[in-house]
């Protein structure tokens, strides 16, 4: 969940004085690696997960904050669109009796959010992109009204200085201009958060990478945005230029940009944060009182404010996360490759797979990093986010291979004994497993479900395009509280 900021006017000094505090704490952090800070016991885990508001036809619903406040849970919180909200799971051990129960925890706060929204005409669903959007949902009025969201729209058009263009290839291509970041809160995430060790995290964060474009071709559910079918995972490519601070003459410059997988493969966590603050101007430049030397010299354990918000103002699609909780520092990778749902078992199930196979890379005597090329995994991902399962990605020992046939043959073994080595139950290990099994074997991803749907209404009764996807919609959201898998979804309305 993002940090809640108060409106304010920033000036040129307070950019100097918090570019300065980003260095001094990025100092802080490495005497804190160097010292061997960071206590590490067992690994934890956690979960976030955006999703979307809807009314009784389907169409976005502008009421977050009237619903935030119904539901009355601090699990959640509002996003970026006032149709937006997300949860916030609380962090357990990988392994332990919490992650057995994770499903049905999930399932209970959406079953009790849901309740909560339809006493205000509204429903939740949880949906890559949410397809009934037009382009009339998208502008600054329909923005959170957290200062934090409007301040951030601000600074991102002051350091682009014109209109966002979006341009998405597909069945249906999509141009368009906007004048706002709104288009952004169209994406709706799940986040996988594992804690790691410092020694470890290079290696966790390295694998995560190496997977990245077959966790998208698996978790495809994004095929539509503001009417026209695109990508498997449209996703991808919008937030990539719905928060993209670059005119085209930096882009053609070479300057990096903010939604950003990386370009390569790392040692030591510090090597993120550094390329950060090196990198990346402050779009957010709000300094707390906190003076980092002087805790970590008084024997305390400094929160590093301005590193972290730095940090998450750079849309890294694996983020390095430090934190202290109980007095304690630890860091965490951070996934933020997959779409929301389609339901809280498909989601579970995403994550079974993510974790399994990142201990099993992570722990390789010969790494997958030093067989593959950064820039193969960066077309990995983007290529399985344009064709999902029918993407061709590439696997050293194996060559260009089929998504699907990648997943089955070379990373679902890997993510079973991953399990093992967690500690998963292995009733609940091959449950969740044989979730992703049985999507791979059908072709029937959340994006394979909603393209067969609204065809079948379409051609079935020529309905139009907006009318069928209002209609898809609804069937989505009640078949996604029965909680059962999307590949045992039947098509049609």
């Amino acid at each position: 969940m993002g940090r809640d900021v108060a409106a304010v006017t920033i000036s040129g000094e307070d950019r100097r004085r918090y570019r300065d505090k980003v260095r001094r704490c990025l100092d802080v952090l490495a005497r804190m690696l160097g010292e061997s800070q960071f206590d590490f016991d067992r690994p934890h885990i956690g979960l976030e997960i955006e999703l979307n508001l809807i009314d009784e036809l389907g169409d976005p619903l502008m009421r977050n904050a009237d619903v935030l406040k119904a539901i009355a849970d601090p699990a959640w919180a509002t996003e970026l669109g006032q149709f937006n909200l997300e949860i916030n799971i609380p962090p357990r051990e990988l392994g332990g009796e919490g992650t057995g129960e994770l499903e049905t925890e999930v399932s209970g706060h959406l079953d009790h959010a849901d309740a909560r929204s339809r006493e205000l005409g509204g429903r939740l669903v949880m949906i890559g992109i949410l397809p009934t959007l037009r382009r009339a949902d998208i502008g600054e009025e329909t923005l959170s009204t957290n200062g934090r969201y409007k301040m951030l729209n601000d600074q991102i058009f002051a350091a682009r200085g014109e209109e966002f263009r979006i341009a998405v290839d597909g069945e249906e291509p999509l141009r368009m201009h906007t004048d706002c970041i709104t288009p952004e809160a169209a994406c709706t995430s799940v986040q996988f958060h594992l804690q790691v060790s410092p020694e470890q995290f290079g290696a966790y964060w390295n694998a995560a990478q190496a997977i990245a474009g077959a966790q998208v071709a698996m978790g495809a559910n994004s095929p539509y945005l503001f009417g026209h079918r695109l990508w498997q995972e449209t996703r991808i490519t919008l937030f990539e230029q719905a928060t993209d601070t670059r005119p085209e003459e930096l882009k053609a410059q070479g300057v990096r940009p903010r939604v950003w997988f990386g370009e390569r493969w790392i040692t030591s966590v510090f090597d993120l944060f550094e390329e950060n603050t090196r990198y990346f101007p402050s779009l957010l430049p709000l300094c707390d009182d906190e003076e980092p030397e002087d805790v970590l010299d008084a024997g305390g354990i400094p929160e590093l404010p301005e590193l972290s918000l730095h940090n998450g103002t750079i849309y890294r699609w694996n983020r390095p996360i430090y934190a202290v909780v109980d007095g304690r520092p630890h860091l965490r990778v951070e996934n933020r490759t997959l779409p929301a749902g389609p339901t809280a078992a498909d989601i579970v199930a995403n994550g079974a797979f993510y974790y399994g196979v990142v201990r099993m890379l992570a722990e390789e005597e010969r790494p997958v990093w030093t067989r593959m090329s950064f820039p193969t995994a960066e077309e990995n991902l983007h290529s399985a986010a344009r064709r999902g399962l029918d993407a061709t990605l590439y696997w050293p020992g194996m060559g260009d291979v089929p998504a699907a046939e990648l997943v089955l043959r070379r990373l679902l073994p890997m993510a079973y004994e991953g399990l093992d080595r967690w500690g998963v139950d292995p009733a609940r290990r091959d449950r969740l497993l044989g979730i992703i099994e049985r999507r791979c074997v059908t072709g029937r991803t959340g994006s394979a479900w909603q393209v067969g749907t609204v065809e079948a209404i379409e051609e079935s009764f020529g309905t139009p395009r907006h009318e069928a996807l209002r209609m898809m919609t609804r069937a989505y959201v009640e078949l996604m509280h029965t909680n059962e898998p999307v590949h045992t979804w039947p098509l049609g309305p």
